[in-house]
C-alpha cells in the first residue's frame, strides 16, 4: 500500500484534488464545517505536495 500511495501519479492526484476541494469547500458551505473541511483538505494537499518535492530532491 505504501508503494502505491507514494507513486508520483497518486501524489499528483492527491495534491490537485485536495487543493481544489480546499478552495471550493468554503465557497459551497459557509458554515464551520466548510471551513474545517477546507483546512483538512489543505493539510492533505500540503502533505502530498511535500512528498512530491521530497521525491524530486532525492532524485537530483
Amino acid at each position: 500500500m505504501k508503494a502505491l500511495l507514494s507513486s508520483r501519479p497518486v501524489l499528483w492526484f492527491l495534491f490537485l484534488f485536495n487543493l481544489v476541494v480546499a478552495i471550493a469547500a468554503p465557497l459551497i458551505d459557509d458554515s464551520a464545517m466548510g471551513i474545517a473541511t477546507s483546512i483538512g483538505m489543505a493539510v492533505v494537499s500540503l502533505g502530498a505536495g511535500a512528498a512530491l518535492f521530497k521525491g524530486r530532491a532525492q532524485r537530483a
